[in-house]
């Protein structure tokens, strides 16, 4: 339940109780003494920013205005309205690509973003807002690449004709900058990069879709129970790094009908039941999210388990970031999979899989791009060791 776990300040308790998986009432006993500390506003209006949670903060708050100070109130507020113009800017936006993109008979599946928002919490404005993230099959990457740039987007990155065929087996995104700013569409052809060792199914993704109506216009989106993977998936790529991860899975934890015996069936094929138990966990915990019973007999604990669950919680609310290039988030990547034939995959993967990053740093010739691997080899053996 919401505060046990690592030792929580004001603000932190304040955040986790507004944006817990309990019923109104609950929620309003639990932040009512709360609210009556001493309680630094500016922090924790950062701290919900950070955590992509200040719509879900606004509203538990927007039911107990008069124990928030006016001014305090007015600075969520105004923050709240700007994330719901940015989150109805990217709706349209994310029409206008969509329709651009069925006039050349693509197909492609919002997932993130303002799709998200409206199947989670049926309104954009409670999600905060990044960017418009579009699944995509392989085989479309170049007409999608001149149809990006017909729309005004152009490549983030750079490649070659070379660079960008190995770039679509072993990279999983495109990102391109559009005229609101840069980063503001991600093409994936992958759920994550192929290192991690987790090869999902992307076309049973587009076949299981279930349609979604988005700023009135109807479109394909992951189902629910292909989001609950893909959702913790990314949040265990980023630690569990934003709080609102947990509650996107607290919400689809609550949801009737979720088919737990696919989801435990394909974690066991997936081999990744023990980082969606953590996620279970890290929400029960954190948010007081429910588990199912159905999901507890399909992802069952192991013994390495709890002290993962405990890890990650104090992880989140320590408000510090992992290094991805460092030696213990390489070696928690592997503590997360419970198949020791994954933690070869992943090693195997992530010391051989050639990137952008050697393409930049060592130009070989068309006839030499087999030895990318080697140079990948080179670089990691002489780049220096961060613990």
């Amino acid at each position: 339940m919401p505060g046990t776990g690592p030792t929580l300040d004001t603000e932190w308790s304040i955040l986790l109780a507004a944006c817990s998986a309990i019923a109104p009432e609950q929620k309003r006993e639990r932040l009512l003494p709360l609210l009556q500390q001493t309680v630094r506003w500016q922090r924790l209006f950062a701290l919900a920013d950070h955590h992509g949670t200040q719509p879900l903060l606004y509203q538990a708050l927007s039911r107990l205005e008069n124990t928030v100070p006016p001014v305090e109130m007015h600075s969520l507020r105004q923050s709240c309205q700007a994330n719901l113009r940015k989150a109805l800017l990217l709706s349209r936006e994310l029409i206008r690509i969509m329709e651009h993109l069925a006039t050349l008979d693509i197909e492609v599946m919002p997932y993130k973003g303002p799709a998200l928002a409206e199947l989670l919490y049926t309104d954009i404005a409670l999600r905060q807002s990044g960017d418009i993230d579009l699944l995509i099959h392989p085989r479309d990457l170049p007409s999608i690449l001149d149809a990006a740039r017909e729309l005004g987007y152009a490549p983030h990155q750079h490649l070659s004709a070379w660079e960008e065929r190995a770039y679509l087996k072993s990279g999983y995104e495109y990102a391109f900058d559009g005229p609101a700013g840069p980063n503001l569409l991600e093409l994936q052809w992958a759920i994550q990069p192929r290192f991690y060792a987790v090869d999902f199914d992307m076309n049973g993704l587009f076949q299981r879709a279930v349609t979604l109506t988005v700023a009135g216009r109807q479109m394909k989106t992951p189902s629910p129970a292909d989001y609950f993977l893909i959702l913790s998936l990314h949040a265990a790529k980023h630690v569990w790094g934003r709080l609102v991860w947990l509650c996107d899975i607290a919400q689809l934890m609550s949801r009737p009908g979720l088919d737990w015996n696919w989801i435990g069936s394909q974690a066991q094929d997936l081999g990744i039941a023990r980082l969606l138990r953590i996620t279970l966990l890290a929400a029960h915990q954190l948010l007081g999210a429910s588990i199912p019973a159905a999901a507890e007999q399909t992802i069952p604990e192991d013994r390495a388990t709890p002290a993962l669950v405990q890890e990650i919680q104090a992880h989140i609310v320590s408000e510090s970031a992992f290094n991805v290039e460092s030696l213990a988030y390489f070696r928690l990547m592997l503590r997360l999979r419970e198949r020791r034939s994954d933690r070869l995959r992943f090693l195997a993967r992530l010391v051989f899989t050639p990137g952008p990053g050697e393409w930049a740093a060592v130009r070989l010739p068309r006839l030499l791009f087999p030895l990318y691997p080697l140079v990948r080899l080179a670089r990691l053996a002489t780049r220096p060791i961060r613990t």
